[in-house]
């Protein structure tokens, strides 16, 4: 280990400390083999014995794991001073003052907090005090967080919980996913259609009696499948929930911060014209460091601090996370990471482009800059998701030493969130090793590969036990926590190996 640093227990004492102290709904990725991380660095990842991994999902280290640039920062600032933010520092409006430059003009006030849940319900906060209303409206398959109020507007999780887990006051709007959506790719207006949906909530709720608080949307949904709304859909829901006296929260906690490429925010895809009433952000902002972010306009903040309940938070805007926020910011722009999203990123959609005229398997791929999903599939008609293939896939890659993860409400969808540093070299790397293994799955499924291919092909699991265990993961179509991707199902659940020439 550097620095004279050495593992103080064993993997399997390791695990077996965490099985005992941890909480058992606390899960690990690759359940069945998990890995125990030491360090990283930029877009890799070290295993206890020096194994070295390519990491493709973590979205958390933006800027590369331990850059040396954020760590100086952070460092530099711990030497000398961390406290509260009710003493006046330069860090906290500095980066304050950064932070609301790369936004509309009209979102220039910010709230500290520490994680992108904290930055949601604050969010709700927000906008319940504007106009005093309390509903809210959410997508299917979203997620927003890990706490109770999120959990509440969360179908991703709720829905775990059963059919009569939804709140009253939560109204749950289709997803706009132009593959599997209920308008699709073939429609004149998938966007105008979609929001349409939201209107109608909005006409259904205030008959009731009920009155609209905020839409809040995820700018482009991770754990829902990586799903890219129709361009035109944010500005036509903003319209009808702004009318019903609510707001519009853009969650930007997984893709923020110039992951798309050509804009610094997600939500920027949908045009100039359109500005959410409040940001969230998180995840990136601070390299892996807990902290995170709600952006809202004045008028906003003005009717939060009206209610006479002062809002403090101990540890949000501390003089050494803005710092690092500071540093952040800094290496985006002195690296051209921004630039490096959309080349690498067009780059690894062309790659993968390839693989989807190949391969019987690859159903959809859907992506901007280092934010990129494959919808696997068993048909490519219906659509059927692929989802015992998936995980087989993303295990098969562990072995060859790259992290990537499959999500979405069918677990069918590889994930591609890299930190911003991924290189064409990794995309290239990576893709050469996902066509190898669905040329070994069709194979020993029978599936044809090149544009011939049946229009009925079907990739069997054929085993009672395993077609159990793949029914199993797919059972509750909004799955688990976003955190649960990777392995947290048993190995049966894989097609069977016997069938897989490796």
């Amino acid at each position: 280990m550097p620095g004279g640093m050495e593992e103080r227990y064993s993997k399997a004492e390791t695990l077996a400390l965490r099985n005992k102290h941890i909480g058992p709904s606390c899960k690990v990725f690759f359940a069945k083999d998990p890995l125990k991380i030491v360090r990283a660095q930029g877009q890799y990842m070290f295993d206890e014995t020096g194994e070295k991994y390519l990491d493709c999902i973590n979205n958390v280290a933006h800027v590369g794991h331990s850059h040396p640039y954020v760590i100086k920062a952070a460092t530099k600032q711990m030497e000398l001073l961390n406290t509260n933010s009710r003493f006046l520092h330069d860090n906290l409006v500095q980066y304050a003052q950064r932070l609301t430059a790369t936004l509309p003009e009209k979102l220039s006030v910010c709230y500290f907090v520490n994680s992108g849940s904290e930055a949601n319900d604050l969010a709700l906060r927000l906008a319940r005090q504007y106009h005093g209303h309390q509903d809210v409206i959410t997508l299917e398959n979203a997620y927003h967080g890990h706490v109770t109020s999120l959990i509440d507007i969360s179908p991703y999780k709720f829905n775990q919980l059963g059919k009569d887990s939804k709140k009253e006051f939560v109204h749950v709007a289709p997803s706009p996913d132009i593959y599997r959506g209920k308008y699709r790719e073939d429609h004149p207006d998938p966007a105008s259609a979609y929001a349409e949906e939201v209107k109608k909530i909005i006409e259904e709720t205030q008959n009731n009696g009920r009155k609209i608080a905020a839409f809040i949307a995820e700018s482009m949904q991770s754990c829902g499948g990586q799903v890219i709304p129709p361009v035109g859909y944010f500005q036509k829901v903003a319209e009808y929930v702004r009318a019903a006296g609510g707001v519009f929260i853009a969650d930007e906690v997984q893709v923020g911060f110039g992951r798309v490429g050509k804009h610094f925010w997600a939500f920027q895809l949908q045009g100039e014209d359109f500005v959410p009433d409040i940001v969230t952000m998180g995840k990136p902002i601070g390299n892996g460091h807990p902290m995170s972010c709600v952006v809202t306009t004045k008028e906003i903040a003005e009717s939060f601090g009206a209610s006479g309940l002062e809002y403090f938070n101990t540890f949000g805007g501390n003089p050494v996370s803005c710092a690092i926020g500071l540093a952040v910011l800094e290496v985006i722009e002195k690296e051209d990471l921004q630039g490096n999203a959309t080349r690498v990123g067009n780059y690894l959609l062309d790659l993968l482009a390839e693989q989807k005229e190949k391969h019987p398997l690859v159903g959809d791929i859907r992506g901007i800059g280092l934010f990129v999903g494959v919808d696997l599939v068993k048909d490519q008609q219906k659509r059927t998701p692929a989802t015992a293939e998936a995980l087989h896939l993303i295990y098969k890659l562990k072995e060859q030493k790259i992290l990537l993860s499959a999500d979405g409400p069918h677990r069918n969808v590889l994930k591609f969130k890299p930190p911003m540093c991924f290189t064409m070299e990794n995309a290239k790397h990576v893709v050469g090793k996902i066509d190898v293994l669905l040329t070994e799955i069709e194979a020993a499924t029978g599936m044809k590969t090149g544009n011939n291919m049946p229009a009925n092909a079907q990739c069997k699991i054929k085993t009672s036990s395993q077609a159990e265990s793949a029914n199993e993961s797919t059972s509750n179509t909004n799955g688990a926590a976003c955190r649960q991707e990777n392995g947290f199902y048993p190995e049966k659940c894989s097609v069977p190996s016997k069938r897989i020439i490796t």
